[in-house]
């Protein structure tokens, strides 16, 4: 029993730092109020308009990616709930902290992994635009979708498997069983891992990328330019969401193990802060991923600020989501 208090008295939010754990859980609140209506309107267009499971396009990819970030915009609001009540990442319902972990782990992993094989498609359609890829082919069935949500489950199952403190992923204390201690060192590669190797393909897929379109003498520059700015952006908005906290997870780690009392709660704080940086994907991925193709742009726009259209709606063809009879922009 004396650990187990001991253990809820550390989810408590030291008073010095409550004020910046209010500042997160504004900025949580406000990402909820911006993401929420632009994601809920994405998927509506997606399924209603754009009809993404007849496309062609990587528009399947996307669907489940917008679709990942609506379970991270339903934690959103527990959390900053949380904060306010100066618990760190405690429920007063074990049902509650387990589901909101669950939800996270799946989101982060699925984000992941839906823009990972978003990229190594463009990777394929620009670098080597005639190769018959297994990725061109399933992206046409919802098949490597769902084989993605499988594949996400195995490795979200260890969240659930025995009680948290703090609803945290890593225990404070060291006394714990050998199942508990192999528990937390598999959630903590898997945390490592779902960061690190997707950002070295990333890395990969948009060198390749920017070299081929770089050494493009034909087409339209100004596409060619946008093209390249949109590759990038991805590989910089995928670095400032999930690297930092994955630093700050690696330091909070290590300070644990020393026991530095004195740099454990700024540690945590910093981990903290970085991940509600990390929430911000849900509010990117539809902004970069979506709006920066500038058919969607403007199905959306008339879909639902038809006001702010000069000239005619942009005609869609009902069979496959796609604009009828437009140029097709090549490029990505």
């Amino acid at each position: 029993m004396e650990d187990n208090t001991k253990n809820e008295t550390d989810c408590d939010i030291d008073s010095s730092v409550q004020s910046l754990y209010n500042f997160y859980a504004a900025v949580m609140i406000l990402i909820f109020i911006l993401a929420l209506p632009l994601n809920a309107s994405v998927i509506h267009l997606f399924i209603f308009k754009l009809k993404f499971w007849k496309s062609n396009t990587n528009n399947v990819f996307l669907f489940n990616l917008v679709l990942a970030d609506i379970l991270l915009l339903i934690c959103l609001p527990i959390k900053a709930h949380n904060f306010i009540s100066e618990n760190r990442r405690r429920s007063d319902h074990d049902a509650v902290c387990k589901a909101m972990l669950f939800m996270l782990f799946l989101n982060r992993g699925a984000s992941i992994a839906f823009l990972t094989v978003t990229s190594i498609d463009r990777y394929f359609n620009v670098v080597h635009p005639g190769r018959k890829n297994l990725l061109k082919v399933l992206k046409k069935s919802p098949h490597i979708s769902i084989f993605i949500w499988l594949l996400l489950l195995p490795l979200t199952i260890p969240t659930m498997l025995k009680d948290f403190e703090c609803c945290n992923s890593f225990s404070n204390y060291k006394n714990g069983t050998l199942t508990e201690d192999l528990v937390d060192s598999f959630r903590e590669t898997v945390f490592f891992s779902q960061i690190i190797i997707p950002f070295i393909i990333l890395v990969y897929c948009t060198v390749r990328i920017v070299n081929r379109l770089r050494k493009k003498t034909i087409g339209d520059r100004t596409k060619l330019r946008r093209a390249t700015i949109l590759v990038t952006t991805v590989m910089v908005v995928f670095s400032l969401c999930f690297l930092p906290c994955a630093i700050a997870r690696m330091v909070l780690l290590i300070v644990r193990d020393k026991n530095v009392a004195d740099s454990i709660n700024a540690a945590e704080a910093a981990f903290d802060g970085l991940m509600v940086l990390s929430y911000l994907d849900c509010l990117l991925d539809p902004l970069v991923y979506c709006f920066c193709s500038t058919k969607f742009k403007a199905i959306y726009l008339s879909s639902y600020f038809p006001c702010l259209l000069k000239g005619s709606p942009v005609p869609i063809d009902s069979s496959t989501g796609n604009q009828a009879k437009t140029a097709r922009n090549n490029v990505i």
